[in-house]
């Protein structure tokens, strides 16, 4: 009963709008905000687009209160095809199932906000395929910038790239071209961090468990604690480095720890590219019935927003979240620096 009242009720509002029958107005139009502040439509349309520096302040103020009592929204396709740009902001991350990706997200959200902007958010899932048919759908929609969140090298981001769009790099450089806005922390040197946290603790045999070796983050990081091992005198040698192409992260930590229990040759320590990775670790190790957590040879990177909550035994390299956001503000500017590099962190939960 419901569902064919639905149909005729469908029904007739197609016939009525093919019959030319009104319809209700779905805004308030430009003209009337005019009426109400008393003034042309042209100065309501320098206001909305900040072009009012012709407008005295007190006929600013006006247009401003009359667009907040009539709820005013401009048309976001028109001003598009006039300023070549829209409110919108693309950020295509990698993965959305990493904490430490939504977190990031999250952060840029609420600073765009700030500035009147909005945050479409879509996931690549690491593939370079679906990255491609992001930035060509963002292209068409005239963002106002294109955030990459863990980018893959892919065609259509290097005819952008040489092209001269809008393209900020979040995490990870941009693939063949360093040059290009990046806002992150300096995972090389998060890396010899990494590697302190073990030799302070006299661990000189450990794992490195990684993700793809096409993001730049990970080859700095595993590139860190590699050379801090080799400067320590015990250089880690190539089977110590474990990773699996295609995987996810859980994935990835989860065989690498089978794999070297399999071949009795477990470290005394573990190093892994991401939290998520050492989620996946931890858990080949428990089922085995070796207790890694508690213990000081277990370090991740991220310490994403849940390592409180479900992994407190997890010591990790801290990335600042909240600070993403912000960052990509000042990017944002005229006059933005080529690169903001953010501080992070050694948040140590190993039991003493």
């Amino acid at each position: 009963m419901g569902l064919g009242g639905g149909t005729q009720v469908a029904g007739k509002a197609r016939q009525s709008i093919r019959s030319g029958a009104a319809v209700p107005e779905r805004g308030v139009s430009i003209r009337a905000v005019a009426e109400r502040a008393q003034v042309s439509i042209a100065t309501v349309s320098r206001v909305v687009n900040g072009v009012a520096n012709m407008a005295s302040p007190e006929t600013v103020a006006r247009v401003r209160a009359a667009i907040a009592d009539l709820g005013y929204r401009p048309s976001s396709a028109g001003r598009s095809l006039r300023q070549r740009q829209s409110r919108l902001v693309a950020v295509i991350a990698a993965n959305l199932g990493n904490p430490a990706m939504t977190a990031i997200a999250a952060s840029v959200e609420v600073a765009l906000r700030t500035r009147g902007l909005v945050l479409a958010l879509c996931d690549s899932h690491d593939r370079a395929e679906l990255q491609d048919e992001y930035l060509l759908e963002m292209r068409a929609h005239l963002v106002r910038a294109t955030v990459l969140l863990g980018v893959v090298k892919s065609p259509q981001l290097d005819m952008m790239r040489e092209a001269g769009e809008p393209l900020i790099f979040v995490n990870r450089r941009c693939p063949g071209d360093d040059g290009q806005p990046f806002i992150g922390i300096d995972n090389r040197q998060a890396g010899r961090d990494a590697a302190s946290f073990f030799l302070r603790r006299g661990v000189r045999d450990i794992a490195v468990i990684h993700g793809h070796l096409d993001s730049s983050a990970t080859v700095e990081r595993i590139g860190g604690i590699a050379e801090s091992f080799v400067a320590a005198g015990a250089p880690l040698p190539p089977e110590r480095f474990l990773t699996t192409a295609g995987a996810e992260h859980l994935e990835i930590g989860y065989r690498a720890a089978g794999a070297l229990l399999e071949a009795g040759t477990l470290p005394a320590g573990f190093a892994c590219a991401s939290d998520m990775i050492a989620f996946g670790a931890h858990r080949r190790l428990v089922e085995a019935g070796l207790e890694a957590g508690g213990t000081p040879h277990l370090l991740g990177f991220d310490d994403n927003p849940l390592n409180p909550w479900i992994a407190p035994w997890l010591s990790s390299i801290r990335i600042p979240y909240p600070a993403y956001g912000e960052a990509l503000l000042t990017m944002m500017d005229p006059d933005a620096p080529r690169e903001v590099i953010l501080r992070h962190e050694v948040i140590d939960r190993s039991v003493a």
